[in-house]
């Protein structure tokens, strides 16, 4: 009977490891962010505890894109089924294929490493679950993936950089593009399944993102240099937990945005160097139907000590803003004398993206000549799609309560120039000591403004 029990435990024993996952070695730092508004602690992760993993121990060689890829898809599965780890980029250029994070991972690239990925659309091939341009599809995987992880992380002193030859390529907009384009638009606009949504084709040229973290928690970029990107650059959608810090982001190529923010919430931008193509940061929360029904608005966003030396505008907020966006702080940023800007803070919206924009606040900014102005609010920005598309279901975005403080420019054409909707009037700005060396029109062009305060 003693034996017959003694066996039964043992039974139990094997059966409970067999199930047991290995332990986490990572651990969760909590930062404390100031703000105008009530903002949470975000929770970043610590990989002090855990071990390194060398790609070079998993076959990686330089020059050799095939070999580079799958040794640093290998290291992560390891570093991960291990609780935890650092996968470490050595010094040196490593061409590269895609690769997806897992969760508990930290890639590291050590000082002089180059991770630079392929331009061939092949090597981001099986599609994944992606989005473009605030529409939810399956396209080519971005360059780096991670798809609902927890706790990962990109540090370092190297450089991820994309080979653009194909991209640049893609650039252009060809008919077979736009006839995409109008196929997700509907596809999106009637809520059809995500499974009828395929556009990774050479035809459609859907140039897949740099980084998306999509779905994920607790993230942390610190230290590298990103250079060049097919599309948009950062990209966290529907993630939560985020700090971007003392980051280097050069794209000068179409939609080559540094970070757009999508439907995330709790995310801390600072430090960080910015020489883009297109936004600096810009702030988005999904278009039409998929983001009603997502209701996951961009939330609690704070953008400080941050350098700009070229984008459209410092801080863009839409025009995908169809989830709402609010709580978001910009403070003590700089732009370069010599950028070529078109505004500090510009909010853009139509009549078919609904939402809602909601406490805004930029303070402490210092930039040489803008080419527009300080502050612009355009609520029937339509781009491409006015002609391409009908509107199919139309609601408008109330947008209201924004605040400047403390912002300076040498020269602008406004200090504000602010278009809303007859129906929905624009609500509550209030601008102190918001001035221009000089200016070249009016300093407050307004349509449609109820409770506009200014006290320079």
């Amino acid at each position: 009977m003693k034996k017959l029990t003694l066996g039964f435990v043992l039974i139990l024993s094997i059966i409970f490891l067999s199930f047991k996952k290995d332990p986490s070695l990572v651990t969760l730092k909590e930062v404390v962010v100031k703000a105008p508004f009530e903002m949470p602690v975000i929770k970043i992760p610590d990989f002090s505890k855990c071990k390194e993993f060398s790609i070079v121990d998993f076959g990686a060689v330089k020059g050799n894109k095939d070999k580079t890829s799958d040794a640093i898809n290998k290291a992560i599965a390891k570093a991960s089924k291990a609780g935890g780890g650092i996968v470490v980029i050595p010094e040196g250029d490593w061409l590269t294929k895609k690769f997806h994070f897992k969760s508990n991972v930290n890639l590291h690239l050590n000082k002089g490493a180059v991770l630079l990925f392929s331009e061939d659309p092949n090597d981001y091939l099986p599609a994944v679950n992606s989005t473009w341009e605030g529409y939810e599809c399956f396209n080519y995987s971005p360059l780096i993936y991670a798809y609902k992880c927890k706790n990962i992380a990109i540090t370092g002193e190297g450089e991820l950089k994309a080979k653009m030859d194909i991209w640049k390529q893609w650039f252009t907009r060809p008919k077979s593009h736009m006839e995409s384009l109008k196929k997700l638009y509907n596809l999106a606009s009637y809520n059809k399944p995500m499974k009828e949504r395929q556009m990774a084709n050479d035809t459609a040229r859907f140039r897949p993102q740099f980084i998306q973290f999509n779905r994920c928690e607790n993230i942390l970029m610190d230290g590298v240099s990103i250079t060049n990107s097919p599309f948009w650059t950062i990209h966290p959608f529907l993630s939560k937990h985020v700090v971007l810090r003392n980051l280097k982001v050069y794209a000068h190529g179409h939609n080559n945005d540094g970070v757009d923010p999508e439907m995330s919430q709790n995310v801390l931008i600072e430090n960080c160097v910015f020489d883009q193509g297109d936004d600096a940061i810009a702030i988005k929360s999904g278009c039409g139907k998929n983001a009603w029904l997502l209701n996951t608005p961009s939330k609690n966003i704070v953008i400080r000590n941050c350098i700009v030396k070229n984008g459209h505008q410092l801080v863009a907020i839409g025009s995908e803003l169809s989830g709402g966006i609010e709580n978001v702080f910009i403070d003590n940023c700089t732009v370069v004398d010599g950028a070529k800007l078109n505004h500090l803070l510009f909010i853009k919206t139509n009549e078919r993206r609904g939402g809602f924009v909601n406490n805004i606040y930029m303070s402490n900014i210092v930039s040489g000549k803008i080419d527009a102005g300080i502050l612009g609010i355009d609520t029937d920005v339509l781009y491409q799609w006015r002609t391409l598309v009908p509107t199919i279901e139309r609601r408008l975005t109330p947008i209201k309560n924004v605040y400047l403080d403390n912002v300076k420019a040498t020269n602008v054409k406004f200090i504000s120039k602010i278009s809303g909707q007859k129906e929905l009037p624009v609500e509550n700005i209030f601008l102190k000591n918001v001035a221009a060396d000089a200016v070249q029109e009016n300093q407050n062009i307004h349509e449609n403004v109820l409770n506009f305060v200014n006290k320079n």
